[in-house]
């Protein structure tokens, strides 16, 4: 997800490490098509036991324009851009996640295909030299599920400290700490057991607002030709500090989510990108 919400996969995850390349240093072009192959192994969602497993290939497009921007886990309207400040608006998506392989979810409401929508506030704090940067992110978004007619499934918000760094010799380096908190509807759809889903080993629990994780992430991509691009990334979320550790879907404090790929760039314009 540009932004990144649960991530019910790691997709957006996946995308903003194989166009670490596409950070926008001058000279990039306005527009890149291609495709994206990967493998990610990720917790099914902050707190699960179980990890979901995935191979996939998709299309993949990038645009840079002067107001609407494509490319790195989501889109987003730009209305505001200084060199120290861009605000923008934005929407990002999360695969679905069945429960069939989550037994502490059992004969429960799946969790669906997510779409977020919302305001984000960049700030850029410099470059820290030999190509690299600092900057934070503040995004307030909307949940909607769209397996269920877009019903709202509540508002996160996500500031995250970034780092990046691309140098001549081809390699991109990205890491960043961050925090993900919900409202208690938003927290409620992955940590509340209705009365009618409690079990014997699945006591009734009430979600409340508050922090769902804490996450670190990391990530390094290598130009392979101007054409070709391979990318590994990880991150790591802890739910020990989380409003809903208590909640019995809760089964693992700490999860990583590991991955690789390979970006292609099929085409791209001739034409230069905005700042």
């Amino acid at each position: 997800m540009g932004s990144q919400f649960v991530n019910t996969t790691a997709f957006a995850l996946v995308l903003s490490s194989a166009s670490a390349y596409a950070q926008e240093p001058a000279g990039q072009p306005l527009w890149e098509v291609g495709a994206l192959a990967f493998g990610v192994s990720q917790q099914a969602y902050p707190g699960a036991s179980e990890q979901v497993n995935r191979a996939l290939v998709v299309p993949t497009f990038i645009y840079r324009g002067k107001y609407l921007r494509a490319g790195e886990g989501g889109a987003s309207i730009r209305a505001v851009k200084t060199p120290t400040f861009e605000f923008d608006v934005g929407f990002a998506g999360a695969f679905g996640s069945g429960n069939r392989d989550i037994p502490a979810r059992r004969d429960m409401p799946k969790l669906g295909t997510l779409v977020e929508f919302g305001p984000r506030l960049k700030w850029n704090l410099g470059s820290l030299g030999n190509g690299s940067r600092l900057r934070t992110e503040f995004p307030v978004r909307g949940v909607f599920d769209v397996s269920n007619s877009f019903d709202p499934r509540g508002i996160a918000f996500e500031p995250e400290l970034q780092y990046d760094q691309r140098n001549a010799t081809g390699w991109s380096y990205n890491a960043s700490v961050g925090a993900l908190a919900g409202n208690r509807r938003l927290n409620e759809t992955f940590y509340g057991v209705a009365p009618v889903y409690a079990s014997a080993t699945r006591a009734a629990y009430a979600a409340s607002s508050g922090l769902i994780a804490l996450r670190l992430s990391a990530g390094v991509s290598r130009a392979l030709s101007p054409d070709w691009r391979l990318f590994i990334f990880g991150r790591i979320d802890d739910v020990h500090a989380g409003a809903n550790k208590d909640s019995p879907l809760v089964q693992r404090k700490t999860g990583a989510s590991l991955g690789f790929g390979l970006a292609y760039t099929l085409k791209r314009s001739a034409n230069i990108a905005y700042d």
